[in-house]
């Protein structure tokens, strides 16, 4: 089955810096402590990474991580060298995940997450010396299982109208 790959238009580093500011409120909500709630700023900076890897990268999932630090309450810096191994790792196999279908990419992705998952994971087992349950990684699940959501939302204003004005230029 071939499909058209549609030539998007640029991404505006509003929409990038809204994006995360959204996926970073949506981390706020009470439902962290919930089995199965996705880290929304994880799938958002993976995407990015995936799109965008020169608009946001490591230093930006290092400032997210900090900031999730300091919302959960967690160890200074565990969610922010987990968010860094993620982007580090998202960038440098954004060109590959691009030539796949929508639910390839996301059997790329899921390492990913998972990987960031165990990181958190084994910084919480080192210090406090409590293992979380294996059900602690369906998080990664339901996180991949957003990612073709997450992709049609993000990938949304970059879109060109299917019925093109042609009074306009674009």
């Amino acid at each position: 089955m071939n499909r058209p790959h549609y030539i998007l238009l640029p991404v505006s580093p509003l929409f990038i810096a809204f994006s995360l500011f959204c996926a970073f409120l949506l981390n706020l909500l009470p439902w962290g402590g919930f089995i199965g709630a996705p880290d929304f700023v994880a799938l958002v900076l993976v995407f990015w990474g995936v799109h965008q890897p020169r608009k946001v990268g490591i230093g930006t999932a290092f400032f997210l991580g900090l900031l999730m630090d300091v919302h959960d309450s967690t160890l200074l810096g565990e969610n922010a060298l987990a968010y860094t191994l993620l982007s580090y790792f998202a960038i440098m196999l954004h060109r590959r995940v691009l030539w796949f279908p929508l639910l390839t990419q996301a059997m790329h992705v899921f390492p990913l997450l998972l990987l960031a998952q165990s990181v958190q994971m084994l910084v919480r087992f080192f210090a406090s010396g409590k293992f979380p349950g294996w059900f602690y990684f369906i998080e990664s699940v339901v996180a991949v299982a957003l990612w073709p959501i997450a992709t049609w939302l993000l990938l949304a204003p970059q879109r060109r109208a299917v019925d093109r004005d042609h009074t306009r230029p674009i």
